[in-house]
């Protein structure tokens, strides 16, 4: 059985990639068009945490996320894309997710945990054919 399922993962490597492109990247754009529609909200929220600078830092973290999930879509330098998200989802967790006996906090900092393993995942993989860096 694993052996068909291997060949068929490995048949199918380049758009298994893509689609794992493509879902990463989703997280990262949504984050960052929510603050774009709501950028005063972000920043109260970094407030509240005791980020600092926090209106020099949300639109920071919007573009980062949206330059990322691009870069990440079209698999541009896909690795170091990559690397750059995991750190980002690590320091997020870090900073946002750490009250973890709120379920709803532990799931974001699982969420963030889980992004880290894709983006480590697709750093070491690769971005595969379907993208700029392999044109």
């Amino acid at each position: 059985m694993s052996t068909a399922v291997d060949k068929s993962v490995a048949s199918n490597q380049d758009a298994v990639l893509l689609i794992g492109r493509i879902l990463l990247s989703l997280l990262v754009l949504v984050a960052a068009w929510g603050k774009v529609r709501g950028l005063g909200g972000a920043e109260a929220y970094f407030t509240k945490l005791g980020v600092p600078s926090p209106s020099i830092m949300a639109p920071a973290v919007m573009i980062f996320e949206a330059v990322v999930g691009i870069m990440l879509v079209v698999g541009f330098k896909t690795r170091i894309a990559a690397i750059l998200l995991a750190l980002f989802c690590i320091v997020t967790a870090a900073v946002a997710h750490t009250n973890i006996a709120d379920g709803n906090q532990l799931n974001h900092l699982l969420k963030n945990l889980a992004i880290t393993g894709g983006a480590l995942a697709l750093a070491v993989s690769g971005p595969g054919a379907y993208s700029v860096d392999k044109r």
